[in-house]
């Protein structure tokens, strides 16, 4: 019971140490949270859990062992310019919105299709899953199944804690944000979008 227990605080420590860091997802909450409100951020998070639980699967199923450095460069490589074009994409949507002119068209104007499509197109999440994440889920398996499960619900308990922080901290403050400010900070969201996909796609 105690290494269950365990599994779950290091699956929560671990997430949380990912969900803190800038990225993709993050800015997928910024955006959606500022024309939602706080149910943005749970969204986003339900997108990034179910291709996570994707991946979980084929780590039980021993798939992800197929995958080498040649696949990993790949992954990168179109990873990265889908997450440029996202953030293209973001940049243009940003000239003729406003924050009370509803979710724009598009793939990503869903927050849980922003989540999955987010997370699937960041090179950094795989490499993480395909490294780290798999040993942890594979030590998990050797103590039991419950374990490994455990793991992976302290993952996302982490990433549903912050993420809802900031959607609902967002969400209060949406009033101050003039039409300005907000196309502002869609256009940020778009440059680092690029700037992160181009750093993944070419190094």
């Amino acid at each position: 019971m105690l290494a269950i227990l365990d599994m779950l605080l290091v699956g929560f420590a671990v997430g949380l140490t990912g969900a803190l860091v800038p990225g993709p997802m993050l800015f997928a909450t910024i955006e959606g949270s500022l024309k939602k409100g706080w149910r943005a951020g749970p969204e986003v998070v339900l997108g990034h859990a179910l291709i996570e639980l994707l991946i979980c699967i084929l780590i039980v199923l021993g798939l992800t062992s197929l995958i080498g450095d040649a696949e990993m460069s790949v992954i990168s490589f179109v990873g990265g310019m889908v997450l440029v074009v996202f953030g293209l994409l973001t940049i243009i949507q940003s000239r003729n919105t406003s924050i009370d002119s509803g979710l724009s068209g598009g793939v990503l104007a869903n927050p849980v299709s922003a989540g999955l499509l987010t997370s699937a197109s960041n090179p950094y999440f795989w490499v993480w899953w395909l490294a780290a994440g798999s040993a942890l889920v594979l030590k998990g398996l050797e103590i039991g199944i419950f374990a490994a499960v455990m793991f992976v619900v302290g993952h996302w308990m982490a990433d549903l804690g912050w993420f809802t922080f900031v959607s609902t901290s967002l969400s209060k403050t949406r009033s101050f944000f003039s039409g300005t400010v907000y196309r502002s900070v869609l256009a940020c969201c778009g440059l680092f979008l690029m700037g992160f996909g181009t750093w993944f796609a070419l190094g």
